[in-house]
């Protein structure tokens, strides 16, 4: 017994921690100075997975072996550089480094969110970040919502909220074939995770209804009608309409406001899936671009996207908050006691029960960097992305297919030498050439006309020369 309470207590021993923590804190610095500025550091060092997997052995030791440095050094060098000013990726941001300080604040701490008594400070912290969000959308005072780890989460717990709302029967107890299938209509741009809160909910393929889209892939609002009738002709009720505030592959926004109308004249649910895009919001250049987002029922909002945040911090909010109540409607005594649905108790409104202190790291970025910055974040990353594809567009030997909407741009290096019926292998060979090399980490996506690469600026510190020598390695990459 001695020896095990020598041990515990070495691993829990103060001066050991001070001592690791400002040596973690040094290197992590010094690895921040280096990537911001691209110093003899690919974005990302490729390795095959099998190599990867060799490289972090499930050897594990009995005893201590002090070797945490060396081990953070390998993650460091092993790791996908997002604040390499040539990460121009998936949507996943290069987080202000303030965040990741909340983050080791919030693992010591460890206060878990089910009830209000195991995580008061970041119970507080939440309600207030969900107030701010909620009336930069133009909510009103009665919305109320939930943050939790990710869109997809997002998006099943707005969908679940309509399902008690919109279905007829008590769906959450009954089961879901208690009453009629049911089916949400949603834009054929819409993100994968919305197909899959469907499946999850039990509605099958035919649960999710496409509504076409225009040439910029924005959805029409005159195919909603006919998309209602083909469903209830197979025998399905709709209860709900999606729209995309910036969707995945394009980064189009919807036309909300036709929406919103439609969905109020036939009694139904009208979520955004703005987890992209809420953050124009904040922009006084784009805020336009989210015009009716406050006429919806539920709305997806992102913070590891626009607002500069870790993943994962997504608010889930409802314009009616009584309505955030109904994606879990269900009793834990042992939990919730005898209270009739607290606001405070935030599990009895999310999936999760034990929940990280998610609020910590944005409530204090927003406290501590002021507003501004996030909003001119969303403003230069939105003229940074039409610049480029203004320069693309002159370029003569690229091709944008759609103008863009927010920092998402597809376009395609289309040389002369190249047929093009060889176009859409040459991206996907370009694509590897540069990510493969560390040159650049950017990404492809389908559309109608086929393979087009795909970049997202949502790395604060890309600049114009860093995309004037995405487009010369490109070209470089395709003469060989």
């Amino acid at each position: 017994m001695t020896d095990f309470r020598e041990r515990i207590a070495a691993a829990y021993d103060v001066e050991s921690f001070r001592r690791e923590g400002q040596r973690l804190v040094d290197t992590l610095a010094d690895y921040l100075g280096q990537a911001t500025h691209g110093q003899d550091l690919p974005v990302l060092p490729w390795a095959a997975p099998a190599v990867s997997v060799d490289r972090f052995p499930a050897a594990f030791p009995e005893e201590p072996t002090g070797d945490f440095a060396e081990l953070v050094a390998r993650v460091l060098s092993g790791s996908n550089h997002l604040h390499h000013p040539r990460y121009v990726g998936h949507q996943v941001t290069a987080p202000v480094p303030l965040a990741a300080l909340c983050d080791a604040v919030s693992s010591l701490l460890n206060n878990g969110m089910a009830v209000y008594e195991m995580g008061p400070v970041s119970t507080a912290m939440e309600r207030n970040v969900l107030r701010w969000m909620a009336a930069r959308l133009g909510l009103p005072e009665t919305s109320d919502g939930v943050l939790t780890s990710g869109g997809s989460l997002g998006n099943l717990t707005a969908l679940l909220a309509a399902r008690q709302a919109k279905a007829g029967y008590d769906a959450w107890n009954e089961g879901a074939h208690a009453g009629p299938p049911l089916a949400v209509l949603v834009p054929a741009s819409a993100h994968y995770s919305l197909s899959r809160a469907i499946r999850v909910m039990g509605w099958g393929q035919g649960g999710a209804i496409p509504v076409a889209v225009d040439e910029r892939f924005r959805l029409r609002p005159d195919a909603l009608g006919p998309a209602l009738e083909s469903a209830t002709r197979a025998g399905r009720k709709v209860i709900a309409v999606v729209a995309s505030a910036g969707s995945t592959a394009t980064g189009a926004f919807d036309p909300l406001e036709p929406v919103a109308d439609f969905c109020q004249q036939h009694g139904l649910w009208f979520h955004v899936d703005a987890a992209h895009g809420a953050s124009a919001a904040l922009s006084a250049a784009h805020r336009h671009q989210v015009r009716g987002i406050a006429r919806a029922d539920s709305v997806v909002w992102d913070a590891h996207k626009g607002l500069l945040m870790p993943a994962l911090v997504t608010a889930v909010l409802f314009r009616d908050g009584a309505r955030s109540f109904e994606s879990f409607a269900q009793e834990a005594s042992y939990l919730f006691g005898d209270t009739e649905r607290p606001w405070s108790d935030v599990a009895l409104r999310t999936m999760e029960c034990t929940k990280e202190m998610m609020a910590l790291k944005l409530y204090a970025c927003l406290s501590v960097l002021g507003t501004r910055l996030f909003a001119d974040a969303v403003t230069e990353s939105y003229a940074l992305t039409r610049r480029f594809a203004e320069r693309l567009s002159q370029a003569g030997d690229f091709h944008v297919p759609v103008p863009p909407d927010c920092n998402i741009l597809c376009f395609r290096h289309t040389p002369e030498h190249v047929p093009p019926d060889a176009w859409d292998a040459l991206q996907v060979r370009l694509r590897e050439r540069l990510v493969t090399r560390g040159d650049f980490y950017l990404v492809q996506t389908k559309l109608p006309q086929g393979v087009f690469l795909r970049v997202t600026l949502i790395n604060p510190l890309t600049t114009d020369a860093d995309l004037d020598a995405l487009m010369e390695a490109l070209r470089t990459a395709a003469r060989r």
